[in-house]
This record gives C-alpha cells, structure tokens and sequence, in this order.
C-alpha cells in the first residue's frame, strides 16, 4: 500500500512538473518574421499574444517558413541563403547552414523528410535531410550551356515531387525527389519570364504567371505528359500597364468556391478564373495593384494588399458577390496576412508601424495586436497540413 501510494505521488510531481513547463499543442502556434532585425517572434493564435522570441537568422527580407509534419519545427528560408530550423515548442534554434548566396522560399515533401531551397544564387534548388539538415542533392536552374536562373514559385506536389519555374529560362521544372540523392527532373515551356505560382489544394495544377506576356502558364500535374497550356492570354491585350512597384511572391494566390483568384500584374484588378475550364469568368476592381489574394479557409472571403503607394489599406471580397464589401487600414505598408486554421481571425502585418494586427473576419473588427519589430510574413503552424504550403 506505501508503495502505491508512493508512485501516486511520484506521479502527481511528475504532473505538476509538467504543467510548471506550460505545455501546449502546435496546431495554434506560429511565428512572424521580423525582417530588419534577424528575429522570429513566436505567436499562439488562440491567446492572441507572442510567447517568445528567437534571434540569430541572418538576413529575414522575403523571408518564409515551412513546418514539419507535427507542428512541431519550423524551416525558415533567409535572403542571405540561410535554411534555420527552429523548434517552436522549445523556442530555440536546432540547426542552421547557408546554402546559398541569395535565396527566396522554399517547401518541404509530402512525407516530411525532404525540405527544399529555392535561390536566385546561384540559380537552382538543394534537397536537405529535414531531421539534420544534411544536403541530400541539387538540381541547378542551367536551362541552357552556361546559363543559370533564378529559382520562383517552389512549391510541394504529390509524392516526393516539387514544382518551379525558372525565370530567365522561362519554364516550369518538376522534380522527382523519390531517391533523394539522384533526384530527376522534367522540364516544361512556360512563356516569358515565370515568376510565381500556385498548386491547386488537390495537388493537381500548377500555375505560374508570366511577367514577360499576357497569361498564365499551368501544368497539370497529374498528367504532365500533355505539357503546359496557356490561360488568360488575351487579358490586358492593347491595355498600357502601369508601373510594376512590388510582384506577387511566396505563392500569394488562391482557390475558393472552384476559382482561382490571381493578382493581375500592373493593373488594379483581381483575376477570376473557373477552376475547370480555366477561363475567365471576372475581373473585380480593387484599389491598388494587388499583392497577395489570400482566401480564407471556407473560401467565403478574400483578402487582398497592395503595392505601393496603396501598401496601407487592404480590401476584402464576397466571393458570394464578387465585389469588395470592406476597406481596412491596419497601419504602414501591410505585407503579409495569414488566416488562423478556421478562419475566424486574419492576422496582418504592418512592416512601418512594427506591429502585427488582428481582425475578426466576420466583423471586421480588430480584436488584437502584437509588437514586432518590422514584421513581414506570418506562418502559422496549420500550414503543415496543407500541399502546396
């Protein structure tokens, strides 16, 4: 009896030492880059308040991060070519390398075990090990004999494969990561000058704007036997564009109700394209040239920011209407919104104002906000189970 007794309070300490840790699930949790400074403030979504802090990034300008398959551990991609794995639950760096001169972006394979960087220099991808971070294998953008480009648009498809384009080389590449150290590769026209993309949320199509022309390159991925096809050619055809002052990135994109909502480049529009026949059914105007076209989760509303000079305000449309029902003002030069996993809150950020703001999607109203030191992209930890993320 003393023995059982004695391992009920063994166990109760045991207990006691565990909630003294405050542990938490990842699901809620996330981070926001905080890009002058080389830091990451990690955010729980359902407090609405940051619980640390994490220095030592490098440099975090177009920044983004991907998660493991648990939450658990984020993979930050910098400017300056650093991959940095961080654990969110510890708060604490695991690992970091350089693996390049200058990178933008990356993703991580549907089984976890494969993150992948995206450079601009030199121009190409690299596979590393997602528990040690390992180089496993490159695949460098040589499209033709001595001639590199940049790597845009990267993103995870079914299997072991990824999907990018090349944007000097104009186009698509899809790479086969099954034997993760001889990796193959099959190379598809785009149109001039690829720059971002998207992959459908079923992981069938992948689509990349052409910056060089009119249109929209897609590939389904399912069958890329029949190659690249065309969309929206026609869009903007004797129309003058206005100056380009930032492009779309980090697959900014969306899909909602069975249509894709694209930016349209150098022009005050959103892009409305039927997810079947992949023509297009609207063009929504909007105030400024659009950024980022971010759905929320039940695909009811989206949420767009703007280039400069517009890069204060954001607009939200009803996809019900196709109209922009909302004009809100977080605060100076807005880059970046993400939705919590149900989508009833939308936090954006304000790189000027160093603050991250909260707003309640249903009311609009804002509901909290979260000092960071130039904020830029915010990732939340549901993004693990999402393809194309």
């Amino acid at each position: 009896m003393r023995r059982s007794f004695a391992l009920i309070a063994a166990s109760a300490l045991l207990l006691a030492g565990c909630a003294s840790q405050q542990l938490k699930g990842t699901v809620d949790l996330g981070l926001v880059i905080e890009r002058a400074s080389g830091h990451v403030t990690l955010v729980n979504t359902s407090t609405r308040k940051a619980y640390d802090r994490i220095e030592g990034l490098g440099d975090l300008s177009h920044a983004s991060a991907v998660y493991s398959r648990d939450g658990r551990y984020a993979y930050i991609f910098g400017r300056d070519g650093g991959l940095t794995k961080i654990d969110l639950l510890q708060a604490r760096i695991v690992k970091r390398v350089i693996q390049a001169g200058n990178s933008i972006g990356g993703s991580i394979s549907q089984d976890g075990r494969i993150v992948v960087a995206q450079n601009y220099a030199p121009g190409g991808i690299k596979a590393f090990d997602a528990e040690t971070l390992e180089l496993l294998s490159e695949v460098p953008a040589e499209y033709a004999p001595g001639k590199f480009s940049k790597v845009v648009g990267l993103a995870d498809a079914q299997g072991h494969k990824f999907a990018y384009a090349l944007f000097e080389g104009d186009e698509i590449w899809v790479t086969d990561f099954s034997n993760p150290r001889q990796p193959t590769t099959q190379r598809f026209p785009a149109g001039n000058q690829p720059y971002d993309g998207l992959v459908t949320p079923d992981g069938r199509y992948f689509m990349a704007g052409l910056y060089g022309e009119d249109g929209v390159a897609l590939l389904d991925l399912w069958q890329p036997e029949k190659g690249t096809r065309k969309i929206l050619e026609g869009y903007g055809r004797g129309q003058e564009k206005l100056p380009v002052f930032k492009m779309p990135h980090l697959r900014g994109w969306s899909m909602a109700q069975g249509k894709a909502y694209l930016p349209a480049i150098g022009r005050h529009e959103v892009l409305v394209v039927d997810g079947t026949s992949w023509k297009e059914v609207g063009r929504i105007p909007v105030k400024g040239q659009p950024v980022f076209v971010m759905a929320r989760p039940d695909g009811r509303q989206i949420w767009v920011n703007f280039a400069f000079p517009d890069y204060s305000e954001i607009q939200v449309i009803d996809t019900l209407t196709g109209k922009v029902v909302k004009t809100l003002a977080p605060g100076k030069a807005v880059l970046h919104m993400e939705f919590t996993p149900r989508g009833e809150q939308v936090w954006v950020s304000a790189r000027d104002d160093n603050k991250v703001v909260i707003y309640d999607t249903a009311t609009f109203e804002k509901i909290g906000e979260i000092l960071a030191q130039a904020p830029s992209g915010i990732f939340f930890a549901s993004r693990a189970a999402r393809i194309g993320f």
